[in-house]
């Protein structure tokens, strides 16, 4: 990615008397196609920070002139919602949004695009703000602003560059319609956004009624009456009750079987019924497949391990046999450790390293395989438009980091002492079996197949991704 302007602040007294922020960014794609992707369902999602607490409550009509966008920023229990019209629409060049009612006094912002070549432009995005408050204001919460406003930018840029290479690689194939179980869980709130920016459609299988654009379905049911997603080329299956969610005993072990094994069955079952079944379905699946291994480095071809977890994932990926067997390509992903600060693993750890009180887990000599949620989301994508790629596909970065490594590089990018560990016996107490098979054991777990399929990580190593996550650049 290449930044063209890398920051410009400076006081303008002719346009609102406020500040000016400007950054540009050279994209590997023409000025029309840089446009469309900012045009299409999800764009505003891909580019709103992970470590900002802010959803999209309304998302307008798209960015043409008197579409309204209502966000809402949360600052611990208070909800601060944000309302912007889009104005000053010109197709393949620019578009403008202006704060209506929100934090600002006020704020203008220019997006515009511009042709550097047939399969380059340059996007410039230009902010012309004022802070609530007058000079008390600015002299106040300017810098801390002026700091948000550019990691934001940062990130937007970083965000939009990946998200268009990664499409690029396959300009020349067909929008796809894919069907998602899962679609606002941790990867399936990312992948969303991913695959309709890039020009698919997107149908999301849910357990309620269904609105526009999804389909119900039991996952517990006996069957699953599948034709309703006639025409439908891709199936990504994600939804699972979440592992970490409740202190493991029978009913809770019972439960997670029943929301992966069973759910993935009756799925299966139902699309191998179909009269013109999916060409594909990725389905999740996880490295706790291989156990507690060591030091040993683990392959899709590993045998797989003997704890209960290793049993739950060899049954959840037997149970896609049915779609296999009816001639569905299937590709099983098996997640390491997911990276977010939205949810998940990192998202528990963020309060106490903050805190400084972080530190390693038991003797932190175990692997931890890791993966950032963009990666993650973009593994699935990957999934889905790679024809040669089959069966279990270990998700997972190419470096993977013992505890303590992980534990350091995290205080580092936060700039925290990382000095209180927390002895296996104090994880076993308050986890109990669970501690032993996700925060003890160890699978040092390798992405070549990953690699050899022509996937390009966008953080391949542990500090550009908390880097880019945390926005700690």
């Amino acid at each position: 990615m290449k930044v063209i302007e890398v920051l410009a602040l400076r006081e303008n007294s002719k346009s609102m008397s406020g500040k000016v922020f400007e950054r540009s960014v050279e994209l590997p794609v023409s000025a029309d196609k840089a446009f469309e992707w900012h045009e299409r369902p999800g764009a505003l999602e891909r580019l709103i920070p992970p470590w900002e607490s802010v959803t999209v409550a309304d998302r307008g009509n798209g960015v043409q002139d008197g579409s309204c966008v209502k966000l809402i920023a949360r600052v611990g229990p208070i909800k601060l919602p944000w309302l912007a019209e889009h104005h000053d629409y010109n197709a393949g060049h620019r578009f403008r949004d202006s704060q209506r009612s929100g934090p600002f006094a006020a704020w203008e912002h220019l997006h515009e695009f511009h042709g550097v070549d047939a399969d380059n432009s340059l996007l410039r995005d230009r902010v012309e703000y004022r802070l609530p408050g007058g000079v008390l204001g600015s002299l106040l919460g300017g810098r801390f602003v002026r700091r948000k406003i550019d990691r934001m930018f940062e990130y937007r840029h970083s965000t939009t560059h990946a998200d268009l290479v990664a499409h690029s690689k396959y300009q020349g194939a067909e929008s796809m319609h894919i069907a998602i179980t899962g679609s606002t869980g941790l990867v399936g709130s990312t992948l969303v956004p991913l695959l309709t920016t890039g020009g698919h459609s997107v149908t999301r299988l849910v357990r309620r009624e269904a609105n526009e654009g999804e389909v119900t379905w039991n996952p517990q049911a006996e069957s699953f009456d599948a034709s309703p997603l006639d025409g439908i080329d891709a199936v990504v299956h994600l939804a699972g009750e979440n592992i970490a969610n409740s202190r493991w005993n029978p009913r809770v072990k019972q439960r997670l079987r029943d929301s992966r094994v069973v759910a993935t069955r009756t799925l299966c079952e139902g699309l191998a019924r179909m009269s013109t079944p999916p060409k594909v379905l990725v389905c999740a699946s996880a490295i706790g497949y291989y156990g507690d291994r060591d030091e040993e480095l683990l392959a899709e071809e590993s045998a797989p391990g003997t704890s209960f977890l290793a049993k739950l994932v060899n049954d959840w990926e037997e149970a896609t046999r049915p779609a296999a067997e009816a001639g569905i390509r299937v590709v099983n992903l098996r997640f390491g450790v997911i990276l977010s600060p939205k949810d998940g693993a990192l998202s528990k750890m963020l309060l106490p390293f903050k805190l400084g009180v972080g530190g390693r887990v038991g003797s932190g000599k175990q692997y931890w395989s890791w993966i950032s949620i963009d990666d993650a989301a973009g593994v699935a994508h990957h999934a889905i438009m790679t024809e040669g790629l089959v069966g279990p596909v270990n998700t997972v970065a190419p470096n993977p980091a013992t505890n303590i490594e992980f534990t350091k590089m995290l205080g580092r990018v936060l700039r925290r002492p990382t000095i209180f560990p927390m002895p296996a016996f104090a994880a076993r107490l308050a986890l109990g079996e669970m501690a032993d098979e996700l925060l003890l054991a160890s699978a040092r777990v390798d992405a070549r197949k990953l690699l050899e399929s022509g996937y390009e990580f966008r953080q391949p190593t542990l500090e550009a991704a908390l880097r880019h996550l945390l926005g700690r650049t």
